[in-house]
């Protein structure tokens, strides 16, 4: 199974991520979300993998421009249709290795989840 690394190129969290992996010679592929798409399918996907709170990234400013109802009905139903439209809602990156996903990139973190 390969890996796939979810997200947007021009994060920085997402470039820390992409050279450590490729230091480590740990092939994988990136999906874009704005360029390869997002669909309700793939975020089905990848719940399957991660629950939607874990993915929420409540410190982004997409996150931030939701309305407080839109907030405060937040649920695994709804958290779908707004990943879909705001992809920058998915903390990053998202990484998906052997079924297995890691959300975030800390070096140390990815030490043990790659190499251990």
């Amino acid at each position: 199974m390969k890996t796939i690394m979810y997200g947007i190129p021009n994060c920085d969290t997402i470039k820390k991520a992409k050279k450590w992996l490729d230091d480590n010679n740990i092939p994988f592929s990136f999906h874009d979300y704005r360029k390869d798409g997002l669909d309700a399918e793939l975020v089905e996907q990848l719940f399957l993998t991660s629950n939607w709170e874990e993915l929420l990234n409540k410190r982004s400013t997409s996150y931030r421009s939701l309305t407080d109802q839109q907030k405060e009905t937040l649920s695994e139903n709804t958290i779908s249709e707004l990943f879909v439209e705001f992809p920058t809602l998915i903390k990053r990156p998202l990484v998906i290795h052997q079924g297995v996903a890691i959300v975030g990139f800390n070096q140390k973190n990815y030490q043990a989840f790659f190499i251990a």
